[in-house]
């Protein structure tokens, strides 16, 4: 079932808006009849570079600029906030290329990084060639965030209202970029985690934010992808609502990545130093709502 467009007009060309939702009729048991329903899309992404595919992704088709960018941050195809020359996305018949121009050595490396698979909207780094690739080093965090408890709550009190598509499907992650204090300049959404850091990472340099100096906050649990993203984007820190993987916690600590997980309402957790046999967590941070 294809996405039904919006009513907005088309933005700077031919090619309509992407849709992020659809709606389908559901049984809703014996007691009820039939209803309608708001679904997330979720849709195949072509990513081009100089008309060379380098992948296709399973993503929700909205912000599509913003992923293809920040997607190239991801891969280091671009650097922390860098731009590509241009960046346009199609809707073609089974789903949408975003393209990029990048040119030079950035060309090149896309070359030498094709995907060969089709990567799922829960698939992070899936187009790495060897696992020596997992091992390459970190930057390390320029400015490093670790926000405190209620710059935390602020954050989380806010996120509801950046959240449209989660509030009408209940199927949509949020990465939201915030100031240290907790308030938030910038969020996006997509069915998959990785896409929605992908997203932010790409508005945000389409936008002139930096994330240095700012951290990230997630609506998931703190995996090693989102780590790697995170570090390689420039954030000044991480916080997830959900819990953490070992290798997200040792990564981060490669990279000088302040985390926090576990952020709900009423407490928090910050991860001890993992070096040694001092592995942990400090106990979690009661108050506050």
């Amino acid at each position: 079932m294809r996405p039904r467009k919006t009513a907005e007009p088309p933005r700077g060309g031919a090619t309509p808006p992407p849709s992020d939702r659809t709606r389908y009729r559901f049984s809703e048991g014996r007691t009820k009849g039939p209803s309608e329903r708001e679904v997330a899309c979720e849709a195949p992404v072509a990513v081009e570079v100089d008309g060379f595919g380098i992948a296709v992704m399973m993503v929700t088709p909205a912000d599509l600029e913003d992923f293809a960018v920040g997607f190239a941050v991801a891969e280091g195809l671009l650097g922390p906030g860098a731009l590509p020359r241009d960046v346009s996305v199609a809707e073609v018949p089974d789903g949408w290329i975003a393209r990029l121009g990048l040119g030079g050595a950035a060309a090149e490396a896309a070359r030498g990084r094709v995907r060969t698979r089709l990567s799922e909207s829960a698939c992070g780094l899936c187009g790495l060639e060897s696992l020596q690739s997992l091992a390459e080093p970190l930057p390390r965090v320029a400015r490093p965030v670790r926000p405190g408890e209620a710059a935390v709550a602020r954050a989380l009190r806010a996120l509801r209202g950046h959240q449209p598509l989660a509030r009408a499907t209940g199927a949509a992650h949020a990465a939201a970029l915030c100031e240290p204090d907790g308030r938030i300049v910038l969020a996006r959404e997509d069915v998959g985690r990785h896409n929605a850091l992908d997203k932010l990472v790409g508005g945000a340099a389409r936008s002139g934010l930096p994330l240095s100096g700012r951290f990230v906050l997630m609506t998931s649990r703190l995996s090693f992808e989102l780590v790697e993203k995170a570090a390689r984007a420039g954030a000044g820190g991480l916080v997830a609502i959900s819990a953490p993987t070992s290798m997200a916690l040792a990564r981060a600590e490669e990279a000088g990545l302040p985390v926090v997980v576990r952020a709900r309402r009423g407490g928090m957790r910050r991860p001890l130093a993992l070096g040694g046999a001092a592995r942990g967590f400090r106990p979690a941070v009661r108050g506050g709502a």
